[in-house]
């Protein structure tokens, strides 16, 4: 799944739309949307997205054992 859907489905787990997300992380809805479009969201804005949802966005390689490396 493409950043841009995970954050669709956490949008919608969560009852915020796309242009209230947008808000809260201090981005225009169109600004925002455009990003989701291009699925150019950076790590930064994944934390903070996290945060201002009340979620929590972790980051990982998983090896084929079920190792995690952070």
């Amino acid at each position: 799944m493409k950043t841009s859907e995970q954050i669709r489905v956490l949008c919608a787990r969560t009852g915020v739309s796309l242009s209230e997300l947008a808000r809260r992380i201090n981005q225009s809805p169109q600004n925002f949307n455009a990003k989701l479009k291009r699925d150019t969201i950076t790590k930064e804005e994944l934390i903070n997205i996290a945060k201002v949802l009340g979620a929590t966005y972790e980051q990982y390689f998983v090896l084929e054992n079920g190792e995690k490396i952070r």
